[in-house]
């Protein structure tokens, strides 16, 4: 256990923060970040929105949602205070996606939610989406995986939340193939939310690279060009993270901890 001074303390146990001191700082810097946390602790209600959609097109395959761009920002947000509720268009079990969950693609943070058994009880039984209110919270999540290209890039339900988060000046966060959720999203003025705007996504020459070209309703990049976005990516499989505002997207699996640093801080 460590040993802070009594103004921490009094702090700390008001607030129940699980703020943890890692270097040496005086009495003043640590109250100053304690009172920081206690402030995140008590503002951070973050949605996440999962898929519920689980075949791959025809090909008689298994898709869902991505671990790595669930759990990466999970514990990313989790671990500095935030409040994390989980939805999908059908609430229960959210789909993971079985190639997600294979030893190469393991990181930190998946042998992490491995031995988290709330967070996977919390998997096994999500909100329903339509029964989410966004006064409730103060930013949303979308995490990829292939399955949001056949459900939540159509759903309406969807569609309406994201559009009332942004009228109520509220960030909105997107990695890999979650931009596909902003298709069809509207400012209040009718114009297409992503026109004009810097956003990334799963490229196209990613999704030729996993041979999903020709499997997938849709394609990321394409769908935001068409859309009017100004979109760039980098490199294959390297981060890559842009913000324009309150919207925030990540190209790729790699991506998930930017997207959700950068969450963290549009919430400050």
């Amino acid at each position: 256990m460590r040993i802070f001074p009594s103004l921490a303390i009094a702090l700390t146990i008001l607030t129940a923060s699980s703020c943890k001191q890692t270097t040496k700082e005086s009495s003043s810097e640590k109250v100053s970040e304690d009172t920081t946390t206690i402030k995140q602790d008590k503002d951070m209600n973050v949605l996440f929105v999962l898929t519920s959609h689980d075949q791959l097109g025809d090909t008689g395959k298994k898709t869902g949602f991505w671990v790595e761009e669930f759990a990466s920002p999970y514990y990313t947000l989790l671990d500095k205070g935030a409040h994390i509720t989980i939805a999908t268009p059908k609430g229960g079990a959210a789909p993971v996606d079985p190639t997600s969950d294979a030893p190469d693609a393991a990181t930190e943070a998946t042998k992490r939610y491995d031995k988290d058994e709330q967070a996977q009880a919390r998997i096994a039984d999500t909100k329903k989406l339509s029964d989410m209110n966004p006064d409730d919270f103060d930013a949303v999540f979308y995490p990829g995986g292939h399955g949001p290209l056949w459900d939540l890039a159509n759903d309406s339900t969807s569609i309406a939340l994201i559009e009332k988060f942004y009228s109520q000046d509220k960030p909105v966060a997107f990695v890999c193939h979650a931009p596909a959720a902003l298709k069809g999203v509207k400012n209040s003025d009718g114009t297409l939310l992503v026109k004009g705007k810097k956003v990334t996504g799963f490229s196209n020459k990613e999704e030729a690279a996993v041979g999903l070209t020709d499997v997938v309703p849709l394609l990321v990049e394409d769908m935001l060009i068409e859309s009017g976005a100004k979109y760039s990516n980098g490199d294959n499989w390297e981060p890559y993270v842009l913000q324009d505002g309150l919207l925030i997207t990540g190209q790729n699996p790699a991506s998930s901890t930017g997207v959700a640093e950068k969450l963290l801080e549009a919430l400050k």
